[in-house]
């Protein structure tokens, strides 16, 4: 299973407000579910909450990747936001996070969770991949870039 697989054109989220992690989350979640029927919002946003409770899934550099298991996500469902303003996330290093990959992966996943998780890792550690996310101009173009790294990252 690849990221090019869970995130399709329409999770690519471009110049999404920030305001808070806990609204980003929020955001994420409303949106997650009007998308995906089997999802509850509220339900989404606990277990995203739940894991950021465990330690902050900002991994520095303004980067964060919120994850979670969710019984009713029947496959591993991505997410890509680019925010309007950096928001506080309690980062390892302390920046605010701009750029941020959320992943729900089914209860019982095991190694597909780990691997996709090393994926996005392995993208978003890339300094010119995150400055050139960022100076992206439109939906348009951080869908293209995005993608491209994605499919050069999956290339072994």
């Amino acid at each position: 299973m690849t990221l090019e697989t869970i995130l399709p054109p329409e999770r690519v989220l471009y110049d999404v407000p920030g305001g808070s992690k806990k609204r980003v989350l929020e955001f994420f979640s409303t949106f997650i579910a009007q998308n995906t029927p089997s999802l509850d919002s509220q339900e989404v946003f606990s277990r995203l909450i739940g894991r950021e409770r465990l330690g902050s899934t900002g991994i520095g550099n303004g980067v964060a990747i919120p994850h979670a298991r969710s019984p009713h996500c029947v496959t591993p469902i991505a997410g890509f936001l680019k925010l309007s303003e950096p928001v506080d996330f309690d980062a390892i290093d302390g920046d605010p996070v701009d750029l941020v990959f959320v992943l729900l992966v089914p209860e019982e996943a095991d190694d597909t969770h780990l691997s996709l998780l090393g994926q996005v890792a392995t993208i978003m550690n890339d300094a010119q991949t995150r400055q050139a996310l960022r100076k992206t101009g439109s939906q348009r173009e951080l869908l293209d870039l995005l993608a491209s790294k994605i499919r050069e990252q999956a290339i072994p």
